[in-house]
Parts: structure tokens; sequence; C-alpha cells
């Protein structure tokens, strides 16, 4: 018996795992909120995810890289994030399901990339 309890253990935390919350990613060119083919792709693969999950909240972060224009920087991050709710929207995920957030602008070196970005996760409400 006590041999089992560890395996036990391990089984119950491997099932926790895989129902895990998956994060998906789409990067927009520099100062874009235009989705391009890899994009919509992704978001399809969300909207499928979220049809299979019906009670999980569909969470959309919006970024930007920090420039001169901070304001117009996080005016980028909200309009990236709305682009990709919309899009999900088209997809068939529900407006009640989808919760927008940007980001504060970041300056980070060498993360110019990583900045133009909107993060997506479907989470447990």
């Amino acid at each position: 018996m006590r041999r089992l309890l560890p395996v036990a253990g391990l089984c119950l935390l491997a099932a926790c795992a895989g129902n895990a919350p998956r994060k998906y990613v789409v990067f927009f060119s520099a100062r874009s909120t235009e989705l391009d083919d890899n994009a919509r792709n992704v978001l399809l693969q969300v909207a499928d995810e979220s049809r299979k999950h019906p009670s999980r909240i569909v969470k959309v972060e919006g970024y930007a890289h920090a420039g001169p224009d901070l304001s117009a920087d996080a005016l980028l991050a909200i309009q990236r994030a709305k682009a990709v709710a919309q899009q999900l929207s088209e997809d068939g995920v529900a407006g009640d399901h989808i919760a927008q957030t940007p980001r504060a602008p970041s300056s980070s070196e060498g993360m110019q990339v990583g900045s133009r970005r909107v993060e997506i996760e479907l989470a447990n409400p």
C-alpha cells in the first residue's frame, strides 16, 4: 500500500497538469494591429479549444514596445488586444467569454519583437 501512494499522487498530478491552461501568442509587425496568416491560424486553434472547453474564459493581453510616445504605445496595445478579440469573436468565441487586458508598454532591451504581441490564455472562470 505504501508503494502505491506515491504512484497515485503522481497520477493525480499528471491529470491536473493535463488540464492546465495553455498560452497562445500572436505577434505583430512594428506599429501594426494587422493579423497575418500565422496569427489567424493561432486564433483558429484558440477558437477550437474554446469550443471544447466552453466554461473557460479567453484572456487576451495586448503588449507594445515603449517608444517616445507612451500614450500611443499604450493605445497600440489596446488596439492589438481588440483586433485579436474581434477575430476570436468572428471565429465563434462568445463575446462574454473574452476578457481583454492591455499591458503597459515595455522598453526591455532586446524585447522589441516580444513586446509586439498578444498573449491568449484559456482560463477557468
